[in-house]
This record gives C-alpha cells, structure tokens and sequence, in this order.
C-alpha cells in the first residue's frame, strides 16, 4: 500500500515538472502550432470563414470607402461597434442613434471613413463583418465610431 501511494505521488511529481517546461516532453517551438488570425479562424455553428460568409465585393466595400460625405450630414454621436450577425449581409450599422433606416458614414478614430446604412437597433452597436473587413478592423475589436447621418 505505501508503495503505491509513493508511485502515485512520484508520477504526480513528474507530471507537473512536464506541465512547467521541465520534464523530458517539453514541447520545441517547431512542434507547436499557432492558430491562425481571427479573419481565417471557423465562425458560426457551421464552420464558415469570414471571406466565406461575407459576399460584399470588393468593388462595393472600395465604393463605400470612396463615398463622400453627404451634404446635409450632421454627427449623430459615438458608439462602440460589435461584429454583427455574419450572416446578415452588406454594410450596415445598427445603433440606437436612428429611428429608421437611412444612409450615413461611420468614422474609426484613425479617420477611415465608410458609407453604411444605419439601422435602428437597441442596446449595443452592431456593425456588418462587410463593414468591419472594409475599415480594416478586427473581429474581435470592441472600435469606437463616429456616426453621421441625415
């Protein structure tokens, strides 16, 4: 029974000296593999990519990039903009800040600027995976955006 005990104990020992980076089968920098960036990364139940579940061309994300601002925009106000559902396709924002859907402009703080339709919405700021490639943002980023709009 001793003998047991100290076996379990010696193997316990051995196990958390591996667990440190001490023991014999310490991983080498070329046996372990690092997991790709967030855009390439499996999004949704199904597996789909980001490029796989955003159908928005480049031509219209370079388009709405290139929009200018709308005369007659005002500044509507600032929010900090989750990915939105994946799902829901084009360049949009849902916020608060409107009441119906209409065209507007969002601004990250380094001054990109992009066309979208802003949805209204309650709670917290939604932006369109489109809307977040075009800016140039990570998924996982919580930005804050100006929004202009009518």
């Amino acid at each position: 029974m001793m003998k047991s005990g100290i076996l379990c104990g010696l193997v316990l020992l051995s196990g958390c000296g591996m667990l440190q980076g001490k023991g014999p089968a310490t991983a080498t920098p070329a046996a372990v593999e690092i997991a790709p960036a967030v855009t390439t990364t499996a999004l949704g139940a199904q597996g789909a990519t980001a490029a796989a579940l955003d159908t928005t061309t480049s031509a219209e994300k370079a388009a709405a990039l290139a929009a200018p601002a709308a005369a007659g925009e005002r500044e509507l106000g600032r929010v900090t903009v989750a990915l939105g559902p994946p799902a829901e396709q084009g360049i949009w924002l849902r916020t608060g800040l409107v009441s119906e859907t209409v065209m507007g402009r969002v601004m990250t703080a380094a001054g990109k600027s992009l066309a979208v339709e802003l949805r209204p919405g309650s709670g917290a700021a939604l932006l369109s995976l489109a809307a977040f490639q075009a800016l140039g943002l990570g998924l996982t980023d919580l930005p804050q955006v100006t929004v202009f709009g009518p």
